[in-house]
């Protein structure tokens, strides 16, 4: 398996990934930050031709060069099914299971950052049936959980989080996650500046994740949050049409 990870300080503070199969000649990509041709080149250099290119979810914070990717590449552009995206994408759903050669993406809808966010249990199997990471885009990052606002109210979306934390809770201690964001991202608050660490370590010294009562949980969500990302609902709105050229980014 193929996995590099791609930290950006511009336009946004934020983490894209390209995980690849070198012995099929495959490859997906998360989360793209950057001009196509940045994932074009990386994935042309390992022979994996780019065949899903996936937002974990709506972004707010900026716009995504998602779908301009998929249509370089030839490839399917991926949401959750829940998504109210107008043009055409290849829905997902809790469960379903994307496969980039010898690995296995399996989905979990992570609803609580927005309503359709999802993450992705990665798998390697030719190394087995244990799952290896989950990316989590701004469900869970290292040091804290996304702020719950931006596309819901803050009280159900907070509601959202911590059933979704369950969830990834539920995965192996040793299981590493990769998040979405890092230090200074107004997605989260505290966050590290180190962009990987496992779900057990987090469940021991996460703050947030470690909070095990949901009204607790809730009340610590709604507290200290930073301001919002300039122009966050055009921002997403733009997103969700695949219209990201239509709106200026001061």
């Amino acid at each position: 398996m193929i996995l590099r990870q791609l930290l950006h300080t511009e336009p946004v503070i934020a983490v894209s990934y390209l995980i690849g199969c070198s012995g099929k000649g495959v490859a997906a990509v998360i989360d793209p930050v950057e001009a196509p041709e940045t994932y074009l080149d990386l994935a042309e250099g390992f022979g994996t031709p780019i065949r899903f290119v996936i937002d974990t979810h709506l972004h707010a914070d900026h716009l995504s060069t998602g779908r301009a990717l998929a249509a370089r590449a030839a490839a399917a552009y991926v949401l959750h099914s829940s998504a109210a995206a107008d043009p055409p994408f290849h829905a997902v759903d809790d469960g379903d299971r994307l496969g980039v050669g010898n690995v296995t993406l399996r989905v979990l809808h992570l609803p609580g950052h927005t309503p359709e966010h999802i993450g992705l249990v990665v798998t390697d199997q030719t190394r087995g049936d244990r799952p290896w990471f989950v990316i989590t885009g701004h469900t869970l990052m290292v040091g804290d959980m996304g702020r719950t606002e931006l596309a819901s109210t803050a009280d159900v979306g907070a509601r959202d989080l911590f059933r979704s934390a369950q969830q990834l809770k539920s995965l192996p201690d040793d299981v590493i996650v990769l998040p979405g964001a890092f230090a200074g991202s107004v997605c989260g608050r505290g966050l590290s500046g180190t962009p990987v660490s496992t779900i057990g370590f987090e469940r021991h010294v996460n703050r947030t994740f470690s909070i095990g009562d949901e009204k607790t949980f809730v009340e610590f969500m709604q507290r200290d949050t930073p301001p919002p990302p300039p122009l966050a609902q055009q921002i997403r709105t733009a997103n969700m049409r695949g219209a990201a050229s239509t709106v200026s980014v001061p």
